[in-house]
């Protein structure tokens, strides 16, 4: 999909605009999705993948744009892209990332954070060139979001929420996650500290599954030395895909968009996903999904504790401020939602989007030009 397909696409909440930057010199190949900035200017997070495209851009953009406005931030939404592979060189991937935040010195509605692929060196390396990013090392004022992990800590926070409207008891919940990444890996270090127990994960290598329970700092230990977890000795050692097989209480997807959709939804066997990856449900799958009765936390519900200590940490607070307003925002959102869904026959996303188009739409009736009339007529049409 090129950038006029997205604009076939697009309605009053925009994109705003779509840059394609090309630094053939450095083998840079990139693009920017400013989505809205009707609430102040984007925040969004840097992805690296050798396979993204311009409708996973703006698609991530969008769903920033909702998160944001769900979590109650001063900014709209926003996603940026660099093909490549993210194990690249050291050297080589600094060059990239600097000659990308170069191209955009002046891109003022767009603040950088990390993502997939991308870390606080990298917005370290960002923050040296335009003098704009969030998520930045500690040594530089930050607040080290994958260090801390406070995506998971808002993924934990939803799940607990999420637990008493599935009927669950988060002790003694088998958990599954797939995407044993930073958010991953803490998002069952809190969860198991709660009482849960992790019986399946898996990465880009593999999955290990172990009914009694596995051992999360071990796994997290094993991460560290660049191994897969499916080198995990005290488990049985099956391929990545099988993680959508294992049966669980609770499923969290924590890497790519797309994971389950229409051609493997009906393989998962739990009573509860939390979407700690962006867009990793698609809408037939979400569908399915519902009318299993299997409740399904959207993404920009559930893992907007990264961006909500992003942007606290851009405006100077402290760690213990963001992990505090983290779970403020997200179990106050998570339970808004689901009440909705509770009273009435709607979708949880449904419910999560009234919540953050009403909030976008406001803003945008503020704006000199205001689109608030169209997007409300595009949305309800």
């Amino acid at each position: 999909m090129n950038a006029s397909d997205v604009f076939a696409f697009a309605d009053a909440f925009g994109p705003a605009k779509i840059i394609h930057v090309y630094e053939p010199s450095v083998g840079l190949k990139a693009i920017l999705v400013v989505d809205n900035v009707a609430r102040g200017p984007a925040i969004g997070g840097l992805r690296m993948a050798s396979d993204v495209s311009v409708e996973e851009c703006f698609r991530l953009a969008r769903a920033m744009t909702f998160k944001n406005a769900a979590a109650g931030l001063p900014h709209g939404g926003a996603k940026s892209v660099i093909f490549g592979d993210p194990k690249m060189p050291g050297p080589e991937k600094e060059k990239l990332i600097r000659a990308f935040a170069s191209s955009l010195r002046n891109e003022r509605d767009y603040i950088f954070a990390p993502d997939m692929g991308t870390d606080e060196d990298c917005m370290a390396w960002v923050k040296d060139e335009i003098g704009r990013a969030a998520g930045l090392p500690r040594d530089l004022g930050g607040i080290p979001l994958d260090e801390i992990g406070a995506t998971g800590w808002g993924i934990y926070q939803a799940t607990e929420i999420a637990a008493r409207y599935s009927n669950l008891k988060l002790d003694g919940a088998r958990v599954v996650i797939q995407g044993f990444g930073a958010v991953g890996q803490h998002s069952a270090r809190f969860l198991t500290q709660a009482g849960a127990i992790l019986v399946g994960a898996s990465d880009s290598q593999g999955a290990v599954h172990n009914p009694r329970g596995l051992d999360v700092s071990a796994l997290m230990a094993l991460k560290k030395t660049g191994k897969s977890v499916s080198d995990h000795t005290d488990g049985e050692k099956l391929n990545r895909e099988a993680v959508i097989d294992m049966e669980c209480d609770i499923w969290i997807p924590a890497a790519r968009p797309d994971v389950i959709n229409a051609a493997n939804v009906s393989h998962l066997k739990t009573r509860l996903i939390v979407e700690g990856a962006n867009i990793p449900v698609t809408p037939e799958a979400e569908i399915f999904l519902h009318g299993r009765d299997v409740l399904c936390v959207p993404d920009f519900i559930a893992n907007a504790g990264g961006v909500i200590c992003a942007a606290m940490e851009y405006r100077g607070a402290t760690q213990s401020t963001a992990f505090s307003s983290i779970e403020e925002k997200v179990r106050s959102n998570t339970e808004q939602v689901l009440e909705t869904v509770k009273k009435t026959t709607i979708l949880p996303r449904e419910a999560a989007l009234e919540l953050a188009e009403n909030r976008v739409k406001k803003a945008m009736s503020y704006r000199r030009w205001s689109l608030f009339s169209s997007a409300d007529e595009f949305v309800h049409k």
